[in-house]
C-alpha cells in the first residue's frame, strides 16, 4: 500500500529493509510491486551480480514497473499466487528474500476509475487487473441478500451486514448499483453510527474489494510457496493493513515455525523438543508498526503491520506441506 514516489515514501520501508537483511549478491522477489517503492529502496542495495523480480496483477502498475531500466530487475504481471511458476520460468531455485505488501495501493484508491474509493464518484469497479473476473456492480447484481450479508460480515467485519445487505438488495430492485457514489449512499443510510473518524461506507467497500480480488486466498496460497522458495537463512516479510490479513499471516508464521496449534501433539507425549523436527521457518523479532514521524508524513500507514520469519535450514517434507486456510484469519 506504497504512495507514489513524488508524495511519499512506501510503507515501512526502512523495517522492510533491516527485515530482508539484504545480501548485494542476492536474489528477492517483491511480490506487490505497487509504483516500486520498496523495489527502488532494495535495487538501491543491492551490487551487481543482485537481481529483483517484481510481481503485480495491475497494468498500471506493471506499465510503471517496465519503466525501471535495470538488467537487474524484471516484472511480470501476475497475482502472487503464481510466484513458484515465475521463479521457474526466471530459473531461479532459491531466493534469499520475499517482500509482499498487501492490500491497494495509493494510486489505486486516489483513481475514481478504479473504483475502489468512496470518496469520489466512478465505476463500481475494485479490480485489482480490470481485465479479469467479474467487477464488484457484477457481483453485486447476482449476488442473494444472503451472500451480500455473508460477505460484508465476513470481509467487511462489519456489525451492521445485515442491515447493509437488506438496504442494496432494496436499492439495487429500484435500480442497478453502477457507481461507488450510489453504493456509498445506500451504505450510510444503513449505517447509522460508526467510529469516530471512519466513514460509514469503509468496511463494505473493504469487504467488497477482499471479495472480488480473492485477496485472503491469494495470501493463503502464496505463503507456502514463498517459504518453498526460500534459502535457509533467507527471509519472508508481509506488511498487511487489515486485522484479516495480518491474522492470516500471523496464524502462518506460527504454523510454520511451530507455535500454532495447527497438527500439533499433545502436550503430555514423553519426547523432547529437542527431538521433533525442525520447523522451516524461525519468527523474528516482534510484530512493527509505522512510527510516530511516517504516521505524520502518511496517515494512511496507521493501521500497517510488519510481520518477518526466516527460513531455517530443515527440509520441507513434501508429503506434508504447511498450508493455511483463508477462513484462518477467523481463529
Amino acid at each position: 500500500m506504497s504512495a507514489t514516489p513524488a508524495t511519499h515514501a512506501p510503507v515501512l520501508l526502512q523495517e522492510a529493509l533491516a527485515a530482508l537483511a539484504l545480501d548485494p549478491a542476492g536474489t528477492y522477489v517483491d511480490a506487490t510491486f505497487g509504483r516500486g517503492g520498496h523495489s527502488r529502496a532494495i535495487l538501491a542495495r543491492l551490487g551487481p551480480r543482485g537481481r529483483l523480480i517484481a510481481l503485480d496483477r495491475d497494468p498500471e502498475a506493471v506499465a510503471a514497473a517496465r519503466a525501471i531500466r535495470d538488467p537487474r530487475f524484471s516484472v511480470e504481471q501476475t497475482p502472487f499466487s503464481s510466484l513458484e511458476r515465475v521463479l521457474e520460468r526466471h530459473g531461479v531455485a532459491q531466493v534469499q528474500g520475499v517482500l509482499a505488501d498487501f492490500g491497494v495501493s495509493t494510486p489505486q484508491l486516489e483513481d475514481p476509475a478504479r473504483g475502489f474509493s468512496f470518496r469520489a464518484d466512478g465505476p463500481l469497479d475494485m479490480r485489482m487487473d480490470p481485465g479479469g473476473g467479474p467487477t464488484a456492480a457484477e457481483w453485486l447484481s447476482s449476488a442473494t441478500e444472503q451472500q451480500l450479508r455473508e460477505a460484508i460480515g465476513r470481509y467487511g467485519e462489519e456489525r451492521f451486514a445485515k442491515q447493509v445487505a437488506k438496504a442494496i438488495a432494496a436499492a439495487r430492485a429500484r435500480e442497478p448499483i453502477l457507481q461507488t457514489g450510489q453504493l456509498a449512499a445506500v451504505v450510510a443510510a444503513a449505517v447509522r453510527t460508526r467510529e469516530a473518524g471512519q466513514d460509514p461506507a469503509t468496511r463494505t467497500f473493504q469487504a467488497l474489494r477482499i471479495l472480488v480480488n480473492r485477496e485472503l486466498e491469494e495470501i493463503a496460497l502464496m505463503l507456502p510457496q514463498a517459504v518453498a522458495q526460500l534459502a535457509p537463512g533467507a527471509r519472508i516479510a508481509a506488511i498487511s493493513f487489515h486485522s484479516l490479513e495480518d491474522r492470516l499471516v500471523k496464524r502462518f508464521f506460527a504454523a510454520a515455525s511451530g507455535r500454532g496449534d495447527s497438527g500439533g501433539l499433545p502436550r503430555d507425549l514423553p519426547i523432547r523438543a529437542r527431538d521433533l523436527p525442525q520447523p522451516p521457518l524461525r519468527i523474528v523479532g516482534r510484530m512493527q508498526r509505522p512510527g510516530a514521524a511516517e504516521l505524520a508524513a502518511n496517515p494512511r500507514a496507521r493501521s500497517a503491520r510488519l510481520r518477518v520469519a526466516e527460513r531455517t535450514g530443515a527440509p520441507l517434507n513434501p508429503e506434508f506441506p504447511i498450508r493455511i486456510e483463508p477462513d484462518a484469519w477467523r481463529s
